[in-house]
């Protein structure tokens, strides 16, 4: 059996992300196996990284949910606006279909003359058109 110094595990936690492990040695009277001193460190470590790294995995899975419903949300949010534009765009379509047709009417109804309107007198060349 040797004697060694038992060593202390420190760690530092800084809400839930892995710290920095630091070894101290402390002195203390008594003398320890080494080969279970060693193994007590070893799981104490183990421990101790495997429950950080358990944290930082629950926290990504955590955000990558997070980020999961708000991709969600936004698309839903443009399917909803694309539907929108659609409508406002067929909307405008019929819109432009019904000015166009008015404007058809209402110009072949300018060129014709109506029946109570008075049609000018063609003008001949060389007579001389009456004044009122």
């Amino acid at each position: 059996m040797s004697t060694a110094k038992p060593r202390e595990l420190a760690r530092s936690n800084k809400s839930g992300e892995m710290g920095e492990v630091i070894w101290n040695v402390e002195d203390q009277s008594g003398t320890v196996d080494q080969s279970e001193g060693a193994g007590k460190q070893a799981s104490t470590l183990i421990s101790l990284v495997s429950l950080a790294s358990t944290r930082e995995i629950d926290r990504l899975i955590g955000d990558l949910k997070q980020l999961r419903d708000r991709l969600k949300n936004d698309g839903d949010r443009i399917q909803g606006d694309i539907v929108e534009y659609a409508s406002l765009s067929q909307s405008a379509v019929q819109l432009t279909k019904i000015v166009t047709d008015s404007m058809t009417q209402v110009k072949g109804m300018s060129d014709t003359p109506s029946v109570g309107t008075k049609v000018a007198d063609p003008i001949i060349p060389g007579e001389q058109t009456p004044t009122d």
